[in-house]
């Protein structure tokens, strides 16, 4: 989910996979595929093929695979500063004062990245193997949220009976149709997440039907909606 660490926190990114230098034609090429990939996955969403990809950087499937050998490591390679920016976000979030604004702000920029790039907001909702950052961010987004939702309860500014998979399957629902709301017209996008969020505020408060989720359980929604994208 979303970007733009302070120097503090450069800590807690994760440092990309250390490969030996590669010669300037590998390179050349690498860079090609990861362009490509970014605009197709930004495009289409994380579905889509691989020799696509191989196609619009104008190398061979051979090429693609020898440098990528897994969709995973394609991921990694085009996300990992994206992913780590989140939660160099995340981080600035749970060290605010103010936890209500603090969780306005992250779902902001988060949705803010989403909203412009499509195959940001399929990661958010997939497992992919091969990608630790992607790992990582999903525990790190949980925790994120939990600690802000927990505090803005305390505050009395959340309703308190709401956990945080309630608000990741809301988010979901929602970022689904945020790049074409911001085709649309650019922005608008935070009317409804600020109609969203209002739905959590303790004023909200009113009897729910049927229990929240639990974490397997949105687990498995999400993986009902989008599946595991193929390898080829």
């Amino acid at each position: 989910m979303s970007p733009l660490p302070p120097r503090e926190d450069q800590h807690h990114a994760l440092p990309a996979k250390k490969s030996p230098p590669l010669r300037r034609d590998a390179q050349r090429n690498r860079d090609l595929l990861v362009a490509a990939a970014r605009e197709l996955f930004a495009e289409q969403g994380l579905n889509v093929p691989l020799d696509e990809i191989a196609k619009r950087a104008g190398v061979g499937n051979a090429t693609l695979y020898r440098r990528f050998p897994t969709r995973g490591d394609l991921v990694e390679a085009v996300f990992h500063e994206d992913l780590t920016t989140v939660m160099a976000s995340g981080e600035r979030a749970r060290r605010a004062e103010d936890a209500w604004g603090a969780l306005t702000a992250y779902l902001e920029g988060v949705c803010a990245l989403l909203a412009r790039d499509r195959g940001v907001g399929d990661l958010m909702t997939t497992g992919i193997e091969g990608a630790p950052t992607l790992d990582a961010i999903h525990v790190h987004n949980h925790t994120t949220l939990s600690d802000l939702m927990r505090r803005a309860a305390a505050d009395g500014e959340l309703r308190t009976d709401v956990v945080t998979e309630d608000l990741l399957f809301a988010l979901s629902a929602l970022g689904t149709s945020l790049p074409a709301i911001e085709s649309v017209r650019p922005g608008s996008w935070r009317r409804p997440l600020a109609l969203l969020l209002d739905g959590f505020r303790a004023t909200a408060q009113r009897p729910l039907p049927e229990r929240a989720l639990t974490s397997e359980e949105t687990t498995r929604v999400h993986r009902e909606l989008g599946g595991e994208p193929p390898e080829g």
